[in-house]
């Protein structure tokens, strides 16, 4: 019988069709991933917010890339408890992001399991520029490319940026 590769690890090298800089574990997306008891590899996949249309691509990528690897029986499970949490972004995922010149998210809100999830109605604390590192900058859309992104603007080189928000 052939050794397959661990699922796990194989999932782990999936990119986020968004963030393509960013492997899924990076992002923190990926949750469990486990052979059952039938021999159906699960995986379990924690999108950034509820209604992600990313999540179809995440699910599509894994599955291929565990097919590739010998895996036939596949089951990929959309989690939406816990809540993804940008807490869950790695060093390297981290790094990455920095390294793409987005802006960081600060930690997440603090959340009490069971209760209504916090939000914050007023506009966001001022960003660093992960270009020259000014702290002279505005928010020019909540929403960026991505609904999990804002777009913003440093008034000192006047470089667009784009900022992963805490949630």
């Amino acid at each position: 019988m052939t050794r397959l590769a661990d699922p796990r690890v194989v999932a782990a090298t999936v990119t986020d069709p968004e963030l393509p800089q960013l492997t899924l574990d990076d992002l923190g997306v990926l949750g469990d991933v486990f052979v059952d008891q039938a021999g159906t590899v699960v995986v379990d996949l924690l999108p950034t917010y509820t209604g992600c249309p990313a999540i179809d691509a995440m699910r599509d990528d894994v599955v291929a890339a565990l097919r590739r690897a010998g895996y036939d029986d596949i089951d990929v499970r959309v989690q939406l408890s816990p809540a993804w949490s940008s807490d869950r972004i790695s060093a390297a995922g981290r790094r990455k992001l920095a390294e793409a010149w987005i802006a960081l998210p600060g930690p997440a809100p603090a959340r009490v399991p069971g209760a209504a999830i916090p939000i914050t109605l007023r506009p966001t604390a001022r960003l660093t520029c992960p270009h020259c590192g000014s702290a002279d900058t505005v928010e020019v859309s909540r929403f960026g490319a991505t609904a999990c992104k804002s777009l913003h603007c440093c008034r000192e080189c006047t470089e667009p940026f784009e900022h992963f928000k805490a949630l």
